[in-house]
C-alpha cells in the first residue's frame, strides 16, 4: 500500500464514520465539488457535492451504517457495508473513483437480504460472524410493494 492508498482508505473510513454519526459536512467532504453519484438500480444520477448532500440530507428514514470492508488502490476503491433504513438492512457496495484526493465519481448498489433456498443447504456454510452475514430473521414487512421499504427508494 502506498502512502496515497493509506490516505484514501482513511478518507473513506472517515466518510462512513461521519455517515453513521450524522455529520453531513464530514460525510460529504470526500467529494469533489463537481462529483457525480450514480444509483444504477433506480437510474438516478446526482451531480455536484451540494446535490449529493441534499438528497442524502433529505432522506426521511433513520439511517445507520456498518462498514464491512474497504478494498482498492490508486484511484478506485470499493466499500461494502450494511445500511439500515428505519431498522431494515440493505447491503450496499460503493465504488468510489478518486481524482487526486477527492471522489469524482461514485456508483452505489443496494440489495435486500434474502432467505437462502433450502435446496442449497447441503452445499453452503454459514458466513462467519462480523463478515456481513445476516444472522437474525428478516424484519416483517407490511407489503413487498411498499415503496418505503424497497431498496430503490432508500439509497442515500
Amino acid at each position: 500500500m502506498t502512502d496515497g492508498d493509506g490516505e484514501a482508505r482513511a478518507r473513506i473510513m472517515e466518510h462512513w464514520r461521519a455517515s453513521e454519526s450524522g455529520d453531513g459536512v464530514a460525510e460529504h467532504a470526500i467529494y469533489a465539488a463537481d462529483a457525480v453519484l450514480d444509483y444504477p438500480q433506480s437510474g438516478e444520477r446526482f451531480c455536484g457535492r451540494a446535490t449529493i448532500a441534499a438528497q442524502r440530507g433529505g432522506h426521511p428514514a433513520d439511517r445507520h451504517f456498518k462498514l464491512l470492508r474497504i478494498s482498492g488502490s490508486g484511484s478506485v476503491w470499493v466499500s461494502e457495508c450494511v445500511i439500515s433504513y428505519d431498522g431494515v438492512p440493505s447491503y450496499s457496495v460503493s465504488i468510489m473513483e478518486f481524482s487526486g484526493e477527492l471522489v469524482a465519481h461514485e456508483t452505489q448498489y443496494f440489495a435486500e437480504p434474502f432467505e437462502a433456498p433450502a435446496w442449497r443447504a447441503a452445499l453452503a456454510q454459514p458466513m462467519p460472524a462480523g463478515s456481513g452475514s445476516r444472522r437474525e430473521p428478516l424484519p416483517e414487512r407490511e407489503s413487498r410493494s411498499d415503496p418505503v421499504r424497497r431498496p430503490r427508494s432508500l439509497p442515500g
